[in-house]
């Protein structure tokens, strides 16, 4: 079983950073669907982020061995490829459904997935600190998005439709996640991550219309290209974070995202309005979000050893 180096600070930092990424990279794709299909635009960012760090591992000399892997690694590659493209393409599909800000929301239960998952499979323990953490995360999100929970009943049929998009979502990412986990006991977080692109950007490529690459504006150009550097960036840090850190602790960090959504967008809609939808806020909204903010990071650190 792969053990974790200790140092929470740099995995806290390495989470955080996932976390903002993550959290401002739906205001880019919604922008990128306006003119590309979701199969192309996540193939593009496999294509972008494969070749980035394939040229990075080659010349350190770390690029993976194939050979050494077990036939146990193997199933976990593939569950692994499977989880991460399950997630890319439903969470993409769900934004043409929903706003950014509903997507990053609902898809905050990828990392509750996770948790659980962490706490079953890994046998990694919640103290009370932590429990009530949680506890605070999930009535800040409630509370944060309330304006939105209370008209769930009233939604379209496309509404519901991308809610079960990103149910399908989150699990993938959680199997995802912890099969990654798995892995990191016999490859490096690169190399895993060298493994899911070159793998994604094979399995996509049949389903892909590279042909609607040409015909975008400069605006679309520019959230492609956010995309792309932000799946290299985001994941890098999220399975380095894994290094470092318990899965619990991570996926807790993680579920701020909505919050950094929430500011990418009053920001999209300042600086250019009309872009992507605004999500109204009211007194409860700002008081969620504080709640949310507390409860991550008693999720996160409480009952932590005193390693560095």
């Amino acid at each position: 079983m792969h053990q974790i180096s200790g140092r929470w600070k740099l995995g806290f930092a390495l989470a955080l950073t996932t976390s903002i990424l993550w959290g401002t990279l739906p205001i880019a794709l919604k922008v990128a669907v306006e003119r590309v299909d979701p199969q192309t635009v996540t193939w593009l960012r496999f294509l972008v982020s494969g070749t980035v760090l394939g040229l990075v591992l080659a010349a350190r000399g770390t690029l993976p061995a194939l050979a050494p892997l077990t036939r146990v690694d193997w199933i976990l590659i593939a569950i692994s490829l499977a989880g991460l493209l399950g997630n890319y393409l439903t969470f993409l599909h769900a934004l043409r459904y929903l706003s950014p800000t509903v997507n990053q929301v609902l898809i905050q239960l990828a990392p509750m997935f996770l948790l659980l998952g962490g706490v079953a499979l890994f046998r990694e323990r919640l103290h009370a600190a932590q429990r009530a953490g949680v506890a605070a995360l999930v009535l800040g999100l409630l509370l944060f998005f309330n304006q939105r929970l209370v008209n769930l009943h009233a939604q379209s049929a496309g509404f519901a439709l991308g809610v079960g998009l990103l149910v399908i979502a989150a699990l993938s990412w959680a199997v995802y996640g912890l099969a990654q986990k798995l892995l990191l006991r016999s490859l490096g977080s690169q190399q895993i991550l060298l493994i899911m692109y070159v793998g994604a950007t094979v399995v996509l490529l049949p389903m892909t219309h590279p042909s609607e690459l040409a015909q975008v504006s400069t605006r679309h150009v520019v959230a492609l290209i956010y995309c792309s550097a932000n799946t290299l960036l985001s994941y890098g840090a999220f399975v380095a974070a894994l290094e470092h850190w318990e899965v619990s602790r991570v996926s807790a960090v993680l579920a701020t995202a909505p919050i950094f959504t929430l500011i990418a967008a009053s920001l999209a809609q300042g600086l250019w309005p009309g872009l992507v939808p605004l999500e109204p806020l009211n007194a409860v909204s700002l008081l969620g979000a504080l709640v949310v903010v507390a409860g991550s990071i008693a999720s996160a650190l409480g009952g932590r050893s005193g390693a560095a």
